[in-house]
């Protein structure tokens, strides 16, 4: 990668952290929620690869690699907690579900 690459990767690194903390913090949905996790944790794989590639290392996808595999446990998760919460009839808003119950 050039020199003149990784500003660029950066910087759509971080427009992705931008929008993707922007839906945490202004959407109350919780499916938008979790793509806004999703879409900061993507963000963070393009900068890991991109310094990767700028220091001509393959560290970069690995991290990147570790990064997707813990997402997807995430996202296995939560959507599993989603599920079991709207089949009990309850609404789908994060400030009315404030802990668990049966």
């Amino acid at each position: 990668m050039t020199q003149s690459m990784l500003p660029f990767a950066l910087a759509v690194s971080a427009a992705m952290l931008a929008v993707g903390s922007a839906g945490v913090m202004l959407r109350r949905d919780p499916l938008v929620m979790f793509m806004s996790v999703e879409l900061m944790l993507n963000s963070v794989n393009v900068a890991l690869v991109a310094f990767g590639r700028f220091l001509d290392s393959e560290a970069g996808q690995v991290f990147a690699l570790m990064v997707i595999v813990v997402a997807a446990a995430e996202a296995v998760v939560g959507l599993a907690l989603l599920t079991r919460i709207f089949r009990h009839g309850r609404a789908l808003d994060i400030d009315d579900v404030s802990e668990m119950s049966q």
